[in-house]
């Protein structure tokens, strides 16, 4: 990730992973920890959790302590609905402590994070900061705009997203969701640095929006001084 991103200028990285059963969690948030602590400032971690943890609110003061700024999870993998009562047993974890979300959205093969089960997860936790990647729904970008543009805790990144539509769509999905609120990503080592630059290079955008999705609507949220 640093040997592909420092050709391109990249100063800051949001790393994370995420737990496919209990067990994995406490392990994962240790091992981002560390990579953090020797990457000299240049890694912001986030940690994840599991939604048949037996005891969630152990694993989210362990992901607090170790200085992890946020939560990665991702219900296609993990195997629960965002509508569901797993996801707001997460939810009701998380809201209060200031950490904001980043969930996987959106799949052609399952019903589990696609905009409707997103939006009522949005509508139970308002005051949590939820970044929907992909666009906040892969393969679903008509719906995500319909169910969850809008919304001032809502932010999306494109990973994944821009081989896949014009620069004109993908245009359209920043104004619809506000440029205020898309973070730029990569989804390393899915998709090189590089290349992902090179595709939003082409969506019009002035300077000042660039700059905005690149570096200062992250900085902002995660509390990054540059």
């Amino acid at each position: 990730l640093v040997e592909d991103c420092e050709k391109h200028g990249v100063t800051r990285y949001l790393v994370h992973s995420v737990a496919t059963t209990p067990e994995q969690v406490s392990s994962i948030n240790n091992f981002i920890s560390r990579e953090v602590a020797s990457s000299g400032g240049k890694f912001i971690g986030f940690g994840t959790l599991h939604p048949d943890s037996d005891d969630p609110e152990r694993d989210i003061e362990e992901l607090i302590s170790l200085g992890l700024r946020g939560v990665k999870l991702h219900p296609d993998f993990q195997g629960y609905s965002a509508d569901g009562p797993k996801a707001s047993r997460l939810g009701e974890v998380i809201s209060g402590k200031g950490l904001p979300v980043l969930i996987h959205c959106g799949d052609t093969r399952y019903e589990l994070s696609n905009p409707p089960q997103m939006k009522v997860f949005l509508d139970r936790f308002p005051e949590i900061p939820v970044i929907g990647a992909h666009f906040g729904g892969w393969q679903h970008w008509d719906e995500a705009m319909e169910y969850l543009a809008g919304r001032e805790n809502f932010y999306v990144d494109p990973p994944s997203c821009l081989s896949f539509m014009t620069p004109e769509y993908a245009e359209k999905l920043i104004r619809s969701f506000g440029v205020e609120n898309v973070l730029f990503g990569t989804d390393y080592p899915m998709w090189e640095c590089g290349d992902e630059l090179e595709l939003f290079a082409k969506v019009r955008l002035t300077e000042q929006e660039r700059g905005m999705i690149l570096f200062d609507n992250a900085a902002k949220l995660l509390g990054v001084i540059s």
